[in-house]
């Protein structure tokens, strides 16, 4: 009994006497998780490299994931909640930033003792890192034709990648939802009356926010990448055909957001 006769004390729970059919290995999968590290060579840096990149595919579908939920966030009006998300989002995202000094660890010459049997497969095959793009809003269907190697259902996702709403689009609606214009032409006004009046709008304005950090940290991993890459290779071309540095270079001038970084000359 509990005290003064009160109703019993319920029992505590021993969380290792329940259920007793799911480890931790079998919760992870860890048996088919750790036999995916298969290096083609016998160089002794290739596990470092198939780890690391695997590593990052894991962190893209995590933020594919919580994109999507902070985009579905914005169109049912709950900001707080698409903020909550975006925040795990960059912090992911800084997370991708420091993994590149793991990469770095490796020295040119490691890396060419096994670099030509990757031919052709390349990160510009990624299909999750192009629906990153295209999520945002960087929509583009030439990149189509880069995925000779993808299988139909990779190319489906990509499709549909470039069919739904963005995560730009979300916004728009968002501001809609305030009453705020949208059209190409008043676009910009919206934005400067959120900036302006940050007692009506705070919500709306750190959201931008959060978008826009979203788009910086995207750009610094960019610039990181590409760093690393010289560091590497120099200027050598791609094992996917691709130029190399001098692509990677040029993909770090992109915005997912222009007109929020328009908008400051206009504050």
């Amino acid at each position: 009994m509990g005290i003064d006769g009160d109703a019993p004390d319920p029992p505590r729970r021993r969380f290792g006497e329940e259920g007793g059919l799911l480890s931790y290995g079998d919760y992870l999968r860890l048996p088919e998780l750790l036999d995916q590290q298969r290096p083609q060579s016998a160089a002794p840096d290739e596990l470092l490299f198939i780890t690391t990149h695997q590593v990052y595919e894991l962190w893209f579908k995590l933020l594919l994931h919580e994109l999507e939920s902070a985009r579905a966030a914005m169109f049912a009006g709950e900001l707080w909640r698409a903020r909550h998300l975006f925040r795990r989002v960059h912090a992911v995202e800084r997370v991708m930033i420091q993994q590149v000094e793991v990469l770095e660890t490796m020295t040119p010459q490691d890396f060419l003792a096994f670099r030509a049997g990757l031919a052709p497969a390349s990160g510009f095959q990624s299909v999750q890192f192009r629906e990153l793009e295209f999520l945002p809003g960087l929509k583009d269907e030439r990149y189509l034709g880069s995925f000779r190697h993808a299988g139909e259902d990779e190319l489906a996702r990509l499709r549909r990648r470039l069919a739904e709403p963005t995560l730009w689009d979300a916004y728009l609606t968002a501001l809609s939802q305030r009453g705020l214009p949208v059209s190409d032409s008043e676009i910009m006004d919206s934005l400067l009356a959120v900036a302006r009046d940050r007692g009506s709008h705070d919500d709306l304005w750190q959201l931008a926010e959060d978008l826009l950090t979203h788009d910086e940290t995207a750009a610094l991993w960019r610039m990181r990448h590409v760093q690393m890459v010289e560091r590497q290779i120099g200027t050598k071309s791609g094992t996917g055909g691709s130029t190399g540095a001098p692509y990677l270079r040029g993909r770090t001038r992109l915005h997912y957001f222009p007109l929020l970084w328009e908008l400051r000359a206009w504050l």
